[in-house]
Parts: structure tokens; C-alpha cells; sequence
């Protein structure tokens, strides 16, 4: 049986994908391998919204041509969308697939040894408006995401997403209790529901219907284990998730709401539309309500124009928030966005320096928040070796990575997890009976 290797960057909207990706050719009878150098086909998802992100793929693009330079290899994803006659040049290259091409992935990758390479990049408007959902689950991880959004229709001023995603595209709400209903059938214990604007799922619809709807009729499906969130924007995150989340112990108290800046002026440039104190009031919320949930968020440090006051005024609301993490990451330049043009761009220096303290705060929120649960009991899904920790880790409800003393248990169980250990970079619990 001829062999596929896939590898995915970025985001679990992109993991969603190569979940599809991996049925597909699952079906025409292509074994997946872990080998890059055994492999027959190599397929490359790629992420585009930063630059180090392109510079990731093209250095893995050339990498794994020399590895095996038999194998026909393909480059799909968002840079693939936004940049695929860069991607076409890269020797090796076989061919590039924008999002709106993946359909012509067996088709590509199955073609002869003589095919020309083939360059595709069609429009993005003209997709049918309702997101069909493809299988899901594959490749041994314990986590499928279910992806029932797609596409974005916010403009903020930095990103690219929308150019490379389409506007918003939701799944239809029978649809996706249906697959719920296959993941569950298939053993999955922990789901992740994800999407480019999760928030905004369902407003595009025939039929609109809310993200919190589709949540209510979910969470009475029989035999779902756990229901985790992916990242909502705080401008679509409806409270009565909260109210669900409480009433609910199958929702996990996990929450991953960007913030971006501390800093009004810095938002409106970035058309963002909430302020500062809006979104702490909201965390202020969920916290108490849910005093034990994980609270994450994103910062973009170095945002064309920041000033000194504004990066403090960023740390002040972390250090004032409920948060328990930070994903910290420099202002990166996309050319066709309008943050691209804006005067006072931050010198290099400047923005590793921020980048460097608030790094060192999230460490100090995470070890806090942590520690917190020293000596208690928390529920927990155990993780297959195909997650990013490892086989001998498990994931809290309340996404606090831990790993596990003793014998490991499976994966893909849930359990029942006591902390006995808090250190500065990891935590050591135990299962309990």
C-alpha cells in the first residue's frame, strides 16, 4: 500500500483540515506513515499569519524535498492561498492547493510521475455558503476538533485570515450534532469544537442560530464525555456559555478569548470593538462564575504605533485579570492588510524585549494558577502519543497539562487526576481510582 506523509501548521481550524485530508486519502487506500522518507506522497498544510510562519513552511518545504526527493509533494493551506506561485518556485514542489482547491488533492497527488506541476488558486467568494462538514477524526489523536465554522467577515487591521479563509461559513446545526453523534460512536471522549470565528458560528445561516443554541442541544447528546472550546473572540462570547459551563460539568471550564492589547488606542487602530475594561469585566465574569476555569488569552505585541504607555497599560490588565496563560507573539506585517501602511512601525529590539516580560508574567499567572490546585482532585482526558506531550501526559477540564506519576493510563480515557506536584515549568499528578 503506497504511504502519505502529512505535516500541518498553525491553527486547529488547519488541524481540522488535515483531519479531512487524511480521510480522503485514507479512502483511496493510501497508508499514513511518520516517516517522511518512505513516503510516496507528502502533504504540507501551511499557515500564513505571520512571517515566521512562512518562513517555517518553505524551510520545511525544502527540508523534506531532500529527505525524499522520489515523493510528489504538495503544498496546500493559507499561504498556499495567499502566495502559491512563491510556493510553486520551491524545487520539489509538485503542486499548490489554496483552501479552495483541496478537492483537487487526490487528483494531484495521485497524478503519474510525468505530470506537470499544477499552481491553483481559485476565488474564495464564490463558495456555497453553508460549510459542508468531511470526517474528522484520524491520525491517533485523542482530541478530534470538529470544525463548525469556517472563514471570517471582522476586518481588523493586522490580519490576513479573511483573505485566505473566505467570509464566515457555518454547519448546519443537524449536521453537526450528527458527526457529534459518528465522534462519539468512534470512541472520542473529549471533543474540540473550533472555527476561524467560532463566535460568529450560525449567523450566516439560512436558518440563523447561536453558538449557545448549538451548545444547549449538544451537551444532551448521550455518551459525550468532554466538550472543550477552542478560541472565541470576546466581542461574540455569549455568557451564557458561562451559565451552560456551570450547569454542565461535560463543558469544560476552559476559555481562550483573545485580547491583543491592554490598550484602547492601540484596539480602535486594530478595529477591535471593545475596550480594555469590557474585556476585563468579562473575564471578571467567568471567573466568578467558574472560579476554577482556565483562562486564556492572546497578546500582539509591537502593533505599528504602540507606545511605551501602551504595552504598560497591556500588563496592567493581565496583572489585573483572571487569566491563567498568555500565547504572546510579535505584530507581524501582511502585505494587503491595512496595519501594513500604518506609520511607527516598532523596531525589532523593542518588541522582543515586550514580548520577553509578558512572557515571563504568563509564566508566573500559569505557575500561580497551578499551584492553586496543589493536593486536589480534577478531571482529566489522558492523552495518545500523537498530542504534543506525549503519551504519559492527561489535559485537565480546566487545561492544565500534566504528567502522570505511575503507570500511564490509555489514552483517550477520562479520568480523575490529583495534583501532587507543581514546579515552575510542569506539573505531576496522579490517577485516582
Amino acid at each position: 500500500m503506497s504511504k502519505f506523509y502529512l505535516c500541518t501548521f498553525g491553527c486547529r481550524c488547519n488541524q481540522a483540515d488535515s483531519a479531512e485530508m487524511r480521510a480522503c486519502l485514507n479512502e483511496a487506500s493510501l497508508a499514513e506513515t511518520g516517516n517522511p522518507g518512505e513516503a510516496r506522497l507528502i502533504v504540507v498544510n501551511s499557515c500564513t499569519v505571520t512571517g515566521r510562519a512562512d518562513q517555517q513552511v518553505r524551510q520545511t518545504v525544502r527540508r523534506l524535498h531532500r529527505e525524499n526527493p522520489r515523493a510528489r509533494l504538495i503544498v496546500t493551506g493559507c499561504y498556499a492561498q495567499r502566495d502559491p506561485e512563491a510556493l510553486g518556485r520551491i524545487p520539489g514542489v509538485h503542486a499548490v492547493l489554496g483552501n479552495a482547491d483541496r478537492e483537487r488533492l487526490l487528483e494531484a497527488g495521485l497524478a503519474g510521475p510525468g505530470a506537470a506541476p499544477g499552481v491553483f488558486r481559485s476565488p474564495l467568494a464564490g463558495r456555497p455558503a453553508v460549510l459542508e462538514l468531511r470526517a474528522t477524526h484520524g491520525g491517533g489523536r485523542t482530541r478530534p476538533n470538529l470544525r463548525v465554522q469556517d472563514g471570517c467577515d471582522a476586518r481588523c487591521s493586522y490580519c490576513i485570515v479573511p483573505s485566505v479563509r473566505g467570509p464566515g461559513r457555518s454547519a448546519a446545526p443537524a449536521q453537526v450534532l450528527e458527526e457529534v453523534r459518528r465522534l462519539v460512536r468512534k470512541g472520542a471522549r473529549e471533543i474540540v469544537l473550533t472555527g476561524v470565528h467560532l463566535g460568529a458560528y450560525g449567523r450566516t445561516l439560512p436558518q440563523p442560530v447561536s453558538l449557545v443554541e448549538l451548545l444547549r442541544r449538544m451537551v444532551e447528546i448521550p455518551g459525550l464525555g468532554r466538550l472543550r472550546l477552542s478560541s472565541i473572540e470576546a466581542m461574540d462570547f455569549d455568557r451564557g456559555i458561562v451559565e451552560l459551563a456551570a450547569g454542565y460539568p461535560i463543558l469544560a471550564r476552559h476559555f481562550h478569548i483573545p485580547v491583543q492589547s491592554g490598550s484602547d488606542p492601540v484596539l480602535r487602530r486594530m478595529r477591535r470593538p471593545y475596550t480594555a475594561a469590557r474585556y476585563l469585566e468579562l473575564l471578571e465574569h467567568i471567573h466568578g462564575r467558574l472560579p476554577a476555569a482556565g483562562l486564556g488569552t492572546d497578546v500582539m505585541v509591537g502593533f505599528p504605533g504602540e507606545s511605551d504607555a501602551d504595552f504598560r497599560a497591556t500588563c496592567e490588565l493581565v496583572r489585573r485579570s483572571p487569566l491563567t496563560y498568555l500565547h504572546v507573539f510579535p505584530y507581524s506585517k501582511r502585505e494587503a492588510t491595512e496595519a501594513a501602511a500604518m506609520p511607527d512601525q516598532i523596531p525589532a529590539r523593542v518588541v522582543q524585549d515586550r514580548c520577553r516580560i509578558l512572557r515571563a508574567l504568563s509564566a508566573d499567572l500559569n505557575f500561580a494558577f497551578r499551584h492553586r490546585f496543589l493536593g486536589e482532585v480534577l478531571p482529566a482526558v489522558s492523552l495518545a502519543e500523537e498530542e504534543a506531550m506525549g503519551a504519559t501526559f492527561a489535559l485537565t477540564d480546566n487545561f492544565i497539562h500534566v504528567r502522570i506519576s505511575g503507570p500511564a493510563p490509555p489514552p483517550n480515557r477520562l479520568i480523575d487526576i490529583r495534583i501532587d506536584e507543581v514546579l515552575p515549568r510542569g506539573t505531576r499528578a496522579s490517577v485516582q481510582d
